[in-house]
């Protein structure tokens, strides 16, 4: 088989061309947004929201309503509640996220097991990419086209809070309401994200992205380019890889995206473990030659 017809052949198939566009769309949307969440320290904000979403789904699918509407409406009640428990007592961020997002997702749990019959608990957990209609694909663009545009129209202001919120407030910023946006756009990021790879898989697309191209820059800007088009493209691959070894497509995404985060973490300039341990070994033989070698040079 030759280059051109493996790289057509599986487009030849309406549903995967479909599964190709919403996994692309929520992979740059979801890096994009990974970026600031790694600056801000909030990864574990993204695993929170992502699995607190359950009940949402399971009862829009019981009440024959788009799952997205269930999934932003509980995603954006766990923001706020972690957000009440915070305020109202004296336990960390930490330790409020992990109680409501478990809460929540023990709950959707209960409600899937009342009704087995009318919910894939498969589908719901690891995405059914394969399965997306064309109206679903358009609620997916317009979500995603909208975070983003939202994204980098607010890219200045989310970028100083996200550096220094100390600075942000003192030039006038409303840090309060930059905090409400960004956790907005993270359940809608989630609910884009949900119908490619599903709720579980969905964390890695909010936090490898970010992490991959903060070990390749300290430009943000170059940040937000680098994640964006190095996962789509491994999204890409992804899917293709997926057809190809018969294997599930949303953890086919997250592998690829992972792989590349490995070969980053081992081989970039600079931070890459590789370059650092060559750099320690050369300082070590530097330090171990005689000082006449040293002199003579």
């Amino acid at each position: 088989m030759d280059l051109l017809n493996w790289l057509v052949e599986p487009l030849q198939y309406g549903f995967l061309t479909r599964a190709l566009l919403v996994t692309v769309a929520a992979a740059v949307v979801c890096s994009v947004l990974s970026c600031w969440l790694i600056l801000m320290g909030w990864s574990l904000m993204g695993d929170a929201v992502s699995h607190a979403v359950l009940p949402g789904v399971a009862l829009a699918y019981i009440a024959g309503i788009p799952f997205s509407i269930g999934a932003f409406v509980f995603g954006a009640g766990a923001v706020a509640l972690i957000g009440a428990v915070r305020a109202n007592s004296k336990l960390k961020a930490d330790t409020a996220i992990g109680v409501v997002f478990t809460g929540l997702f023990a709950a959707g749990l209960a409600i899937i097991s009342k009704t087995p019959s009318q919910i894939d608990l498969q589908h719901i957990l690891f995405g059914n990419v394969l399965g997306v209609t064309t109206g679903e694909l358009i609620q997916v663009l317009v979500l995603g086209a909208l975070t983003l545009a939202v994204l980098l129209f607010k890219r200045r202001d989310l970028t100083v809070f996200a550096f220094d919120r100390v600075h942000a407030h003192a030039i006038g910023l409303g840090t309060r309401r930059l905090s409400a946006l960004l956790l907005g756009l993270l359940a809608l990021t989630v609910v884009v994200g949900l119908q490619a790879v599903g709720i579980i898989l969905v964390v890695a697309m909010l936090i490898t992205p970010g992490a991959t191209a903060f070990l390749l820059t300290r430009s943000f800007d170059r940040m937000l380019l680098i994640a964006g088009s190095v996962t789509a493209a491994a999204s890409v691959a992804g899917i293709y890889a997926s057809y190809y070894l018969d294997i599930a497509t949303g953890a086919s995404v997250v592998l690829a995206q992972s792989v590349v985060f490995i070969i980053v973490f081992l081989f970039a300039r600079r931070s890459g473990v590789v370059w650092q341990w060559r750099r320690r070994r050369a300082s070590r033989l530097e330090a171990a030659r005689p000082a006449g070698q040293l002199a003579g040079r």
